[in-house]
């Protein structure tokens, strides 16, 4: 997730542009660049790093034009570095582009366009679109642009600029936000409201399959064929803090309903188009040493290492390799068994957590090959991994992980299938079974936000008590111990997960009456079993707040209350389940009055050991 920002007017752009990428950097941080029309043609300024060393340099040698584009990145193609920043430009440096995205065929087109006699400079999937706009231009970037996206697959949202046309700016939005503000001998692009916020209050908020032409004095809205569209301007009302946030009162929920759009992007290009495969091309690991793999370490700190549990499950069930999960703060202290044949997984979201980085270097000491699943490009954990799989969900500004958390679960589901299609331990048909049942879970967790109501109402009542249980059986244990974990990280009510197969001994004895128990009972092979516990702390006197899956039930006859998730396979409920876990977590926090995205004594990247 990167911001887009564009100006055509009569100010100095430079100023507006780096003043709108600031008001994005929460969408990206690692590199920022703009280009502008000048007295000496199109000139670009980029910086790798926050937009203060873009705007040291710009301080230096100013951009003085009132045209420009801009753009703050979040690394997805090529490590953060000046040469792989936005904008990017043709070899004539006549064309430039902005984008917010993935071209999923960025290879093809890349090749395509050497053969042709185009050199590339960076590592980006970008710089193709720049390079194709180029080599399709007659003398109209409208319609250069609009043959360009007939050729691009994925996600986009694009701000073009042409040294040839310096008083025109194309934008497009294809399954990436954009919208265009209207003002008064000037008009703006931005990946977000606040970018423009300051200047004008009037925009269009472009759909899918949408573009714009900007002039100072006019706006087109057109689709990606050409045909004009009429639509009513819409007067934004908020300030700019809500802004920011997209409207939504804090970042955690923003975060929140940011998880469908995070599940496809992290999905992407890595299913086959026919829907029967993953292709992880990013891994470099060999087939040979894949069928090599003796035993797995999955080794993470707090939430990453829920996400863990979850890929262990998946592995062992997907792949049958022996898997064990580490807490990195303790695994190098337990002298651990790690050989040539070991493949280590190391998940961070940050990608600078500091045990799980000293845990990867343990590993590669030890000869073992490392894949890190990670949600930043460019960290240390990406730099010093053999492999990576990066998570696509975007900057995360609160500190209580959510969108990370999931997305690292679609990480593992991808490794397990890439891991099972090569070891031929899952056939065909089942491999294709998952993948299907994948590509649904966006609009099923869309399903469970809108009842988002409902669970508020739940967490009211659950923030009124000083303590509280989870319980759950197998994966269902893994679930709850994030909706645990995340519970007492912003309610801070004391909050314990169980096995709930363990509650005989022991832990029974801290039931009382009336005290709330979350129990998860998704997975169908241990449903009767998972009754009989709730049974059992029912018969002393807790209030049962079920999670089961829909069409269940028998679990309803034993609750006092359900919340039901959509139906799909038991492997991939984890996916679903965390969903109004979290909502319960982020209720339950505002009802105690806590600042939600910054929990005290918490930071959100542990880079100390």
């Amino acid at each position: 997730m990167c911001g887009i920002v564009g100006y055509i007017g009569k100010r100095n752009s430079q100023e507006i542009l780096l003043d709108g990428l600031k008001k994005l950097e929460y969408r990206g941080y690692d590199s920022a660049g703009v280009a502008v029309y000048t007295a000496d043609g199109l000139q670009i300024k980029k910086a790798k790093g926050r937009i203060a060393n873009l705007e040291s340099k710009l301080g230096e040698t100013p951009l003085n034009g009132s045209v420009g584009i801009g753009h703050t990145r979040w690394a997805t193609h090529g490590k953060p570095s000046d040469v792989n920043s936005h904008p990017h430009t043709d070899n004539s440096l006549k064309f430039s582009v902005v984008h917010n995205g993935i071209i999923e065929n960025y290879i093809t087109l890349k090749e395509e366009l050497i053969a042709k006699g185009h050199v590339f400079v960076s590592e980006t999937d970008t710089e193709v679109i720049s390079h194709l706009i180029a080599s399709l231009y007659e003398g109209d970037i409208l319609k250069a642009v609009q043959k360009a996206v007939k050729h691009m697959t994925g996600a986009f949202a694009l701000g073009v600029l042409t040294e040839f046309e310096p008083d025109r700016l194309v934008a497009v939005r294809q399954a990436s936000p954009l919208i265009i503000g209207i003002g008064e001998g000037e008009n703006f692009i931005g990946s977000d409201i606040p970018a423009i916020l300051e200047y004008t209050r009037n925009v269009f908020i472009l759909n899918d399959g949408e573009m714009a032409l900007l002039t100072r004095d006019a706006v087109e809205l057109m689709t990606l064929e050409g045909n004009f569209i009429s639509r009513e301007m819409f007067h934004v009302d908020w300030d700019i803090v809500t802004a920011e946030k997209a409207g939504f009162d804090h970042f955690m929920l923003k975060e929140i309903y940011d998880q469908p759009k995070a599940y496809r992007d992290t999905m992407g290009s890595r299913i086959s188009p026919d829907g029967k495969s993953v292709t992880l091309n990013e891994l470099t690991i060999t087939p040979e040493a894949i069928r090599n793999i003796s035993r797995v370490h999955i080794v993470a700190c707090g939430t990453a290492f829920h996400a863990g549990m979850v890929g262990k499950y998946v592995i062992e069930k997907m792949a049958r390799i022996p898997v064990e999960t580490d807490v990195a703060s303790e695994y190098r202290y337990r002298s651990p068994i790690i050989t040539k044949d070991t493949l280590v997984i190391v998940v961070s979201q940050s990608g600078e957590t500091a045990d799980t980085l000293a845990a990867l270097r343990e590993a590669k000491r030890c000869g073992a090959h490392v894949l890190a699943i990670t949600n930043v490009v460019g960290s240390s954990v990406a730099r010093e991994a053999n492999d990576i799989i990066t998570t696509w969900a975007g900057p995360e500004i609160a500190v209580a992980s959510t969108k990370a958390y999931t997305s690292q679960l679609i990480g593992f589901y991808l490794l397990g299938l890439h891991l099972a299609q090569t070891l031929g331990t899952q056939t065909p048909e089942e491999i294709a079974e998952v993948i299907a049942a994948m590509k649904e879970l966006p609009e099923q967790v869309s399903e469970i936000l809108e009842q988002a109501e409902a669970l508020k109402v739940v967490a009211e009542e659950m923030a009124k008590h000083d303590n509280l249980f989870f319980i759950g059986r197998g994966l269902d244990y893994a679930v709850a111990l994030e909706g645990s974990l995340k519970l007492k990280e912003i309610s801070y009510i004391h909050s314990e997960a169980y096995a709930a197969g363990e509650l005989k001994h022991g832990t029974l004895a801290l039931i009382e009456d009336d005290i709330p128990v979350i129990a998860l009972a998704t997975q169908h092979e241990l449903l009767e079993k998972t009754v009989s516990n709730i049974k059992e702390v029912k018969a002393r006197g807790a209030n049962v707040l079920g999670i089961a899956v829909e069409g269940e039930t028998e679990l309803q006859k034993s609750v006092d209350s359900t919340f039901i998730i959509p139906k799909t396979l038991d492997v991939l409920t984890p996916a679903l389940s965390v969903i109004p876990l979290q909502l319960l977590s982020y209720y339950a926090s505002l009802a105690r009055g806590n600042d939600v995205d910054k929990p005290r004594n918490l930071a959100k990247s542990v880079t100390v050991e």
